[in-house]
């Protein structure tokens, strides 16, 4: 049987990040990957150039059901130590808005940094080797990978949730979590595009490749970005954020055009133009096929002439206050990121350890703290990775 002092199950950013950690600290780490290769959902990120932090990140940029769990980690590794990181090994980047941090060049920069550092922390990697048989021993755990059995005083579990099956994402975590009778948040696809019924969706298919920047909200909560129109229904920055906070039955609200008082602007026009078409005046504030589908939408039609400021008002509300239902969302396959998760309740978020079993630490995606869009969940992988890596 093969002794480590350290398993990492799942070779992720928080994985590699905690196995670096532990190496530096002599402690003997072998990190454990079922796929092919380590590092998918890196290789994949941000377009392929790994969007990778985000320099304006704070606690509020996260969704848990307890919004202080992730305090402490961010504030002991920050978005400033992971760009030293990145700076040690010449990686050049470049913020591309709102603080986000992308490599200039591949998203490959940041996996080989990564592998670089594990293999100067004495890390052992093993790909295509599927944890089993996971169980608690008196000196910590055994289990199988695959090849051989392997005991370890300490289990780190960073396997992520279900979004991107095709990376060969699954509830794994979850599944372990539940062995050891641990509480999880129903896990629900988060960062993922919105889809509607009958009464929008031939309508938005129309419509199908309009960006426009947008402010939308959902119960208290608003972003403002850019929303795009897709033959199954909404995505874009603005719909992936709110996505996080929507719960079936729920509307969302769309300011199409933030910023401007539609309603005076039409008022405006129609003392300037009155024998202007109101699709036609909707076209100076929307794309046009945007606005002619909003005007036949508002059951207003004719020229400005023809509209009294009552009529003029209800298009208005459609620009600025356009109340939606969404049906559903495109689900995990979409998803960027999983909502839910082991709950913070079971851990500690000074070091990530589990509060019943002593030596069982879970990291990253698999715990019920999701970021926003905008390299957020990275740096929580990194943040709760580093972390753990100092106790394990």
């Amino acid at each position: 049987m093969a002794h480590f002092d350290a398993v990492i199950i799942g070779g992720g950013a928080a994985g590699l990040m905690c196995a670096i950690e532990a190496g530096k600290r002599g402690r003997k780490a072998l990190v454990i990957e079922s796929g092919k290769t380590v590092a998918g959902k890196i290789r994949i990120s941000g377009g392929g150039r790994c969007n990778f932090t985000n320099i304006h990140c704070k606690p509020a940029n996260f969704y848990s059901e307890n919004i202080h769990f992730c305090k402490s980690a961010l504030k002991r590794y920050t978005p400033k130590d992971f760009i030293e990181l990145v700076e040690k090994h010449g990686i050049a980047y470049h913020e591309k808005t709102l603080g986000q941090l992308f490599c200039d060049d591949s998203a490959h920069n940041i996996i080989d940094m990564l592998l670089k550092e594990c293999e100067a922390a004495g890390v052992t990697i093993g790909t295509n080797s599927p944890a089993q048989n996971i169980k608690k021993t008196a000196d910590g755990f055994s289990l199988n990978d695959g090849y051989e059995e392997i005991s370890c005083a300490s289990l780190v579990i960073a396997t992520g949730g279900p979004s991107i099956p095709k990376m060969g994402a699954t509830g794994f975590g979850y599944d372990v979590a539940r062995t050891f009778k641990l509480k999880i948040v129903d896990p629900v696809p988060a960062l993922v595009p919105l889809t509607f019924g009958e009464e929008f969706i031939f309508d938005f298919r129309e419509l199908s490749g309009i960006s426009q920047d947008v402010t939308v909200r959902c119960g208290k909560t608003s972003f403002n970005e850019a929303l795009l129109f897709t033959h199954r229904g909404l995505s874009g920055p603005a719909i992936l954020q709110i996505s996080s906070y929507w719960r079936s039955g729920m509307d969302i609200i769309v300011d199409l055009a933030p910023g401007r008082d539609v309603f005076e602007e039409l008022k405006a026009l129609k003392e300037a133009n009155p024998k202007q078409e109101i699709q036609t005046a909707l076209a100076t504030i929307l794309p046009k096929r945007l606005a002619v589908y909003i005007a036949e939408h508002s059951g207003v039609f004719g020229t400005l002439a023809d509209l009294s400021h009552k009529k003029l008002k209800i298009v208005a509300d459609q620009v600025n206050d356009w109340r939606l239902k969404p049906n559903g969302t495109e689900g995990f396959a979409t998803a960027e990121v999983t909502r839910g998760g082991v709950s913070t309740a079971e851990l500690s978020s000074k070091t990530m350890e589990t509060n019943k079993i002593p030596g069982l630490y879970f990291i990253g995606e698999v715990v019920d703290v999701t970021g926003h869009l905008g390299g957020f969940n990275f740096q929580w992988a990194w943040a709760s990775g580093h972390v753990a890596g100092q106790y394990i």
